[in-house]
């Protein structure tokens, strides 16, 4: 099978990256700097450009038969009230382009990785995120997380939504815990190595066709 990797260069995305070619799988990647991806492999095929242009996604699209898009709406920093860095509907605007695409491409399962928080999880949060989500441009994501998941959901598409909480950069494997309307309660944080070896499993797991998980680490 191969896959349209969306995202491969960042925090998360590189650990995906990483995962999708230990398992076998072929890979486009679809990024603004190709110099960005260091890995060398007969597996990877990268094509720069940007996803939110339709000729582009067009062109990475094109005989792959799974897409996981690990996009977000970024900042300039960590700190919450930084500047945008990516348009406020960059993943939505991704996903509008997508699921145009999808009616004349081979694309069978659509993965997305969105956040704990979005949807029907915002009221599960700690106050003081839901605060900061509210007040901050944290929120800006989180908009578009939401916009995203529904028009995924609105779509004919076999997808997933996955929601991490908060993500660490801890190189250390964990088990995965999910979590559906809040049961089991799920903890504060997962590592990113883990969130990708969830979103790259999920191609094979049909159980999670039409479900949004929230994923932490046990």
């Amino acid at each position: 099978m191969r896959i349209l990797l969306l995202g491969a260069t960042g925090r998360t995305g590189k650990y995906v990256l990483e995962e999708a070619i230990q398992k076998g799988y072929d890979l486009h990647c679809l990024v603004r700097n190709s110099q960005r991806i260091t890995i060398r492999s007969k597996q990877l095929t990268i094509i720069e450009g940007n996803p939110e242009n339709l000729v582009d996604l067009e062109k990475a699209i094109q005989g792959c038969e799974a897409v996981i898009s690990v996009l977000n709406v970024s900042r300039t920093s960590d700190f919450p009230w930084a500047k945008l860095r990516t348009p406020p509907t960059f993943m939505s605007q991704v996903v509008r382009n997508l699921i145009q695409l999808a009616a004349t491409v081979t694309i069978k399962r659509i993965i997305v990785c969105s956040a704990w928080g979005a949807s029907d999880t915002r009221k599960d949060l700690p106050a003081l995120f839901r605060w900061l989500i509210d007040h901050s441009n944290i929120g800006y994501a989180y908009r578009d997380h939401e916009l995203q998941e529904k028009l995924l959901k609105e779509s004919s598409l076999a997808w997933t939504i996955v929601r991490p909480v908060g993500l660490t950069n801890s190189k250390k494997y964990q088990q995965v815990v999910e979590s559906y309307d809040n049961k089991p309660r799920p903890g504060m944080t997962i590592t990113r190595c883990t969130v990708a070896r969830y979103l790259v499993d999920a191609i094979q797991n049909e159980s999670l066709i039409h479900q949004a998980p929230v994923i932490s680490g046990g």
